[in-house]
């Protein structure tokens, strides 16, 4: 068994299709396809079900999915290890983030890249669950976000900064004039909200289910920015943490009237595995960028 086949199995297994996994590796279909039928062997068990050009894991790989990843994230933090002993001369540090932490995402990862020039960076943006998933799967090393953890006792929470859900409106508007906003107010306006995917909105109709508001949205986007362009145009408004606000001069932001509408910006990541310098030596310049 080799890690190679591993990683091939672990990405056909998240794409289902051994076409684009071998695009995604920089490998032949055929390449990709023989390694795993040799895992396969190897193990004795069919770990895909071939369904013309897609593919579905068996229950054997369902199993072994889990095991495959842990393998692959012990051999990384292995290599990351013997990294770290060149401090901070190399190394990868992968960032998922909410849109709404843009604004000091971009302050700490200048200050990181400043101060650690050799350490390459890559950010990836999503919906709270989307990157909890990520993060389970080890394919980013933290997750910049509204959340709390739960009771998911695998995750480390770092709290950074108090941020307000809040009606977005373009300045021309009256409204941002309002000191606050109640629920009642906001079923006569026009929104955007994000799409239910998205944390901040579920955690908007929580507080309108407790007001007993039903609020009809009167468009729905899978992207936060879009949310923001749109509330621009002046023609709607949209619901979304006052964090959410930069780069958006003529957009003001007005505090909704209900209690609880303060949300913790947080840093998440797992407990129980190699934490590599590169990630804590991040962490540190984080909290001096949202202290700042």
């Amino acid at each position: 068994m080799e890690l190679r086949q591993l990683r091939y199995f672990v990405r056909a297994a998240e794409l289902q299709n051994f076409t684009n996994a071998a695009a995604e590796l920089y490998v032949t279909q055929s390449t990709l396809s023989q390694q795993i039928k040799q895992l396969e062997d190897t193990l004795n068990a069919p770990l895909f079900n071939r369904l013309g050009k897609r593919v579905k894991l068996t229950e054997a790989g369902e199993l072994f999915l889990m095991y495959a990843r842990k393998t692959l994230r012990d051999a990384e933090e292995g290599k990351q290890l013997l990294q770290d002993l060149s401090g901070l001369r190399t190394g990868r540090l992968c960032i998922g983030a909410t849109y709404g932490l843009t604004a000091v995402l971009v302050k700490a990862v200048e200050g990181f890249s400043r101060q650690y020039p050799a350490v390459e960076i890559s950010v990836v943006y999503g919906s709270t669950d989307d990157l909890l998933q990520r993060l389970h799967e080890f394919n980013i090393d933290c997750m910049l976000s509204f959340f709390n953890g739960g009771q998911d006792d695998t995750l480390s929470v770092q709290s950074l900064f108090s941020s307000r859900l809040s009606l977005i409106s373009h300045q021309s508007n009256e409204v941002v004039r309002r000191k606050k906003i109640t629920a009642a107010q906001l079923r006569q306006m026009r929104l955007v909200l994000p799409s239910r995917a998205f944390s901040v909105r579920g955690y908007f109709d929580e507080l309108m289910r407790a007001a007993q508001v039903d609020i009809k949205p009167a468009i729905e986007v899978n992207d936060i920015n879009a949310c923001l362009q749109l509330a621009n145009t002046g023609a709607w408004h949209t619901v979304l943490m006052d964090s959410s606000l930069f780069n958006f001069p003529a957009l003001n932001a007005v505090p909704l009237q209900s209690n609880g509408t303060k949300r913790q910006a947080t840093m998440v990541r797992l407990n129980n595995i190699y934490q590599k310098r590169a990630l804590q030596a991040f962490r540190q310049v984080l909290i001096q960028s949202a202290g700042k």
